[in-house]
C-alpha cells in the first residue's frame, strides 16, 4: 500500500469495471442496483466526471456525478463517492472531491449538489464542516423505503445538499485546517447519535426511533424556513446547527 496515490480520469474498460466491483464492495449492492459500466461511458460523454484515486495501476477509491439543473440554472450531481476500506486514512474522500470541484469549475459550472443520510455523523461532519455544503431540503425515502444496501436498515432519507463552489463560506472552509463553525441568527440545533451504525446493531428500533424523530424536527424546521448550515461532533452525539 503506497500514500502516493494519483486522482485521474477513470478511461479504459478495466477501469470501468473496477468501479462497478467497487460499488458491490463498499455499499454491498446486488449486481441489479449497480451503476453499470454502458452508463457511466454515455454519461462521461455527456459532460460527466469519473474520477479514480489510484495506488500504481489499482482502483482504490473513485467519485461520479453528472450534468444536472438546479433552480433554472445548470449544476452538477454528485452522485456516488467510495473509498476502499483499506485506504481510508489517506483522506482521499476529500481530495476526490476536491478534484471534482476544479473539474466542475472548468465546465463552467459553479454548483455541485448531491445526498447523504443525516444520521450518519461522519459524512455530516464531512460535507457540512470540511466542505461547507448547506442544505434545505429533506427528503423521506428518497430510495425507497427499502433499498438494496446493507447501510439503509431505517429507510433512506437523505438531505439534499448543495456546494456553491466559489461561495466566500466554501473558499474559507477548504482554506482552513480546522473551519470555525457559523453561529446563524435564529439558531435551532438538532441531536443525532455519535454512531448510528452502532446503534442499530444494538438495537433496531433504537435506530429506527431516530429516523422518525429526526425526521419530523428536520421536516418541520425546513419548513419553517430554517437551512442546515453546519455540524459539530463529539464521541457521544452530533449536533447539527440550523439557521433562518
Amino acid at each position: 500500500m503506497s500514500s502516493e496515490i494519483s486522482i485521474r480520469q477513470i478511461e479504459s474498460f478495466s477501469e470501468l469495471r473496477a468501479v462497478e466491483e467497487m460499488q458491490k464492495e463498499v455499499w454491498g449492492v446486488p449486481d441489479l442496483d449497480v451503476v453499470p459500466l454502458t452508463h457511466l461511458i454515455a454519461a462521461k460523454a455527456a459532460g460527466g466526471v469519473l474520477l479514480g484515486a489510484f495506488d500504481g495501476q489499482t482502483l482504490v477509491g473513485f467519485v461520479y456525478g453528472f450534468v444536472a439543473e438546479e433552480d433554472g440554472e445548470m449544476a452538477h450531481h454528485s452522485h456516488m463517492l467510495a473509498v476502499n476500506r483499506a485506504y481510508r486514512n489517506f483522506n482521499l474522500g476529500y481530495k476526490l472531491k476536491l478534484a471534482q470541484r476544479e473539474e466542475v469549475l472548468a465546465q463552467g459550472i459553479n454548483l455541485i449538489t448531491w445526498t447523504f443520510d443525516p444520521l450518519q455523523s461522519l459524512n455530516a461532519h464531512f460535507n457540512f464542516t470540511k466542505l461547507g455544503v448547506i442544505s434545505d431540503r429533506y427528503v423521506i425515502n428518497f430510495y425507497g423505503e427499502d433499498a438494496a444496501s446493507f447501510l439503509h436498515q431505517t429507510g433512506t432519507d437523505r438531505f439534499w445538499v448543495k456546494w456553491l463552489l466559489t461561495s466566500d463560506r466554501v473558499v474559507q472552509r477548504l482554506n482552513t485546517a480546522k473551519p470555525v463553525l457559523e453561529n446563524p441568527s435564529d439558531k435551532l440545533l438538532i441531536e443525532i447519535p455519535g454512531d448510528i451504525n452502532a446503534v442499530q446493531q444494538e438495537s433496531p428500533e433504537a435506530a429506527y426511533e431516530w429516523r422518525l424523530r429526526t425526521r419530523r424536527q428536520f421536516t418541520e424546521a425546513i419548513e419553517a424556513g430554517y437551512v442546515v448550515r453546519d455540524f459539530y461532533r463529539d464521541a457521544g452525539r452530533g449536533v447539527y446547527i440550523l439557521g433562518k
